[in-house]
């Protein structure tokens, strides 16, 4: 599931490097509003990609994969920026503004250029590309690193959730989960996506569904607010590994689409 810029980026490349049609990139978009239309934030962003700027008549999103490929991108970054975590933004600027205020981007670090995309209206969501400030390609994390740090971050948080002495058995909490799970948008992926890559995403889903309920469960166990302050501090790296873990494997799907082109190539 993840977020908009992961089902852009994946079907972008898809599309990109001749593994799928436009219509299919449109339509997996449907997940997550039932239109979207794209805008440059600036004027080199606008000249680049042949768009409109902010409130002027929006362009669409072919228009938006036409100019991707007119400009000679193979694939476009995900990066799922938090306060005090910007890496891969290439600076501040209203690029980095606005991907913190959507929690996801997409970044093309050899064209400098970005994208936001953020719910506008009911059912609306609007791509503005950025200039970037200065351009920084997400740092690279293997599909393995990003299962190892899952894996460490699981056990620590919960080492430390005991020794806090705030976990709780919380009743229903099973079929609270299988809710959260059942509520999110239902998204597809391109013929061709590496099964590794999904299942690390699939993992990461869970486990970010877990900590939903698990920081939303107040006081659950907590004592004291200075309790549920260590709470959210104990389960911060496991949200953390699970932000890397969704990068690493939309990343490794961006690329295996890009390097199966070179190898046709």
């Amino acid at each position: 599931m993840c977020r908009p810029s992961a089902t852009f980026a994946v079907w972008s490349s898809a599309w990109l490097n001749g593994a799928a049609a436009s219509d299919d990139v449109l339509d997996a978009l449907l997940a997550w509003g039932e239109a979207h239309d794209v805008v440059a934030a600036d004027a080199p962003a606008a000249e680049a990609f042949a768009l409109p700027l902010a409130f002027n008549r929006a362009a669409t999103p072919v228009q938006l994969l036409m100019a991707l490929r007119s400009q000679g991108a193979k694939s476009l970054q995900l990066v799922l920026p938090v306060p005090g975590d910007v890496r891969g933004l290439g600076g501040g600027g209203p690029f980095t503004e606005a991907a913190l205020r959507a929690g996801d981007a997409l970044v093309l670090p050899e064209l400098g250029f970005g994208v936001v995309p953020e719910p506008i209206a009911e059912g609306l969501v609007r791509w503005t590309v950025y200039s970037l400030a200065t351009p920084t390609a997400p740092e690279y994390v293997a599909l393995g690193e990003a299962e190892h740090g899952l894996t460490d971050a699981i056990r620590a948080s919960a080492g430390a959730l005991q020794t806090l002495d705030v976990a709780s058995d919380r009743p229903g909490v099973r079929a609270e989960l299988s809710a959260h799970l059942r509520s999110r948008p239902d998204v597809d992926w391109p013929a061709g996506t590496p099964g590794r890559a999904l299942r690390v995403l699939q993992r990461a889903e869970e486990i970010a569904a877990i900590l939903v309920i698990a920081l939303s469960d107040e006081p659950g166990g907590a004592l004291s607010a200075s309790a549920s302050t260590l709470r959210a501090q104990a389960l911060r790296p496991l949200s953390d590994a699970v932000r890397t873990a969704r990068c690493a494997a939309i990343n490794e799907a961006v690329r295996v689409f890009a390097e199966q082109t070179a190898r046709e190539g």
